[in-house]
């Protein structure tokens, strides 16, 4: 029987889409943001909103990569780890939302169909389990909500 799956799936959309028990959710914090405001650097030497979404989104898809037998890359470090904002227009600020999301939504799914008896499996390329790699993109996701939140209270 499959339970723990489900609900670390619920945690992750939570943390995306709304009703988490910490407040405000991606979704929300993303919302009323403009691709200006997403670029912005308000606080000097910290990653723009837009650095961020792009950041979360790369481990994201690094996690549903690695529920269907991909190796995780070692990408701390490296520019893969942290994406530039090659073009700054809204169609662009859009579409890195959408990607972010759309990554989420792939990673929910793989992780309800995840059998809860593999949860104990190392994840390919990675010295840890899939129970750690999924709680710690919730976890990851959220550190990251928090910076955004704070880099919109910055800019208010």
């Amino acid at each position: 029987m499959n339970a723990e799956c489900p609900r670390i799936a619920d945690q992750l959309r939570r943390a995306f889409d709304g009703k988490a028990w910490h407040g405000s959710a991606l979704r929300e914090l993303l919302s009323d943001v403009k691709a200006a405001q997403a670029h912005a650097h308000p606080l000097a030497g910290a990653h723009s909103i837009w650095e961020l979404v792009l950041h979360i989104a790369v481990w994201t898809r690094a996690a549903v990569g690695a529920t269907q037998g991909q190796a995780m890359a070692k990408i701390v470090g490296t520019k893969e780890d942290w994406p530039v904002v090659s073009d700054s227009s809204p169609e662009a600020w859009n579409e890195a939302q959408h990607r972010l999301f759309e990554a989420k939504d792939q990673l929910a799914a793989a992780i309800e169909q995840f059998e809860d008896a593999r949860l104990k499996e190392t994840v390919p390329g990675r010295q840890y389990d899939f129970y750690y790699l999924f709680h710690g993109i919730v976890q990851h996701s959220l550190y990251h909500a928090g910076q955004i939140a704070l880099l919109k209270k910055q800019m208010s």
